[in-house]
């Protein structure tokens, strides 16, 4: 963006030049009343000099300098000093109008560098939803009613969402899955493609969900983790493909599971060791 000086004092310092007060003020120049300067001996027709050569500057034709010039007459008719303004060209700056705007038909429910099936739908939301803003929805999703996201989520196509659940910011959940009603997923949580989430779940902050056992080494059935009906899944966990959370569990902030746990246990550490739910800890979650 190039900017363009709005003044002429601005324009000054911006090339180096000097205003005449301040350079009186230096005692760089008198009138024909003060004391005179050292004038230099040279031809009449030569009186024309600059205090420095002319700078070349690469790579900037759009911008020249040149530094400010002075004149100077004779001595005997020395009463004013003249001031030359550099000039400064410019290119203006277009815009690059060479490719055509890509408009699509309303009707199609695309965007931009978006391109669905022929046989997609657009996603169904219920009533009382609350979406903020850079959410994505793919097509082929449905979501019920009373559904709340945070900013920056993503939910993929042909994943089922039921009534009454939050969904945090920058959450990302792939497509094919399941998610149930009265959920609360936290912020910076990725799901991934085939995982199901059941009924009354808590899914704490960046707990991260894997569906492939041995990453790009083998061919792999894809398998997402299975939450059952009000379990209660910590900050900051890690789950292996194809593990099963129990009915009722708790799975700890900060816990690796690498196996399935039962219903109404706990999952502590790293890789998590599995020990019964205290007593009191066996109630449902509460939102």
């Amino acid at each position: 963006m190039v900017r363009f000086s709005q003044t002429l004092d601005d324009k000054r310092e911006r090339i180096g030049g000097k205003p005449i007060e301040q350079l009186k003020d230096n005692h760089h120049y008198y009138s024909h009343e003060e004391r005179q300067p050292h004038v230099v001996h040279m031809p009449a027709d030569d009186r024309l000099y600059s205090q420095a050569p002319k700078p070349v500057y690469q790579g900037a034709p759009a911008y020249q300098k040149q530094e400010n010039i002075y004149r100077q007459a004779p001595t005997e008719e020395l009463e004013e000093i003249i001031y030359e303004r550099p000039v400064i060209e410019r290119e203006s700056i277009k815009p690059d109008m060479s490719k055509p705007e890509l408009n699509f038909p309303a009707d199609q429910n695309i965007q931009f560098g978006v391109e669905y099936s022929p046989n997609s739908k657009p996603p169904v939301i219920g009533k009382n939803h609350t979406i903020r803003s850079n959410s994505i929805i793919y097509n082929d999703v449905v979501i019920g009613d009373n559904f709340r996201t945070g900013h920056n989520v993503v939910i993929r196509e042909n994943t089922n969402i039921g009534d009454d659940v939050l969904i945090g910011t920058n959450t990302v959940i792939e497509g094919d899955v399941i998610i149930g009603n009265d959920v609360s997923i936290q912020s910076n949580v990725y799901i991934p493609t085939n995982s199901v989430i059941e009924d009354n779940v808590f899914i704490g902050p960046c707990a991260c969900f894997t569906n492939d056992k041995y990453p790009v080494r083998i061919n792999y059935e894809l398998q997402g983790p299975k939450v059952r009906r009000g379990a209660s899944i910590g900050g900051n966990t890690t789950f292996l493909s194809n593990v099963e959370i129990g009915e009722g569990s708790i799975v700890a902030a900060g816990a690796i599971v690498i196996h399935s746990v039962p219903p109404f246990y706990l999952a502590i550490g790293t890789p998590a060791r599995i020990k019964p739910l205290p007593d009191h800890l066996k109630v449902p979650n509460r939102f």
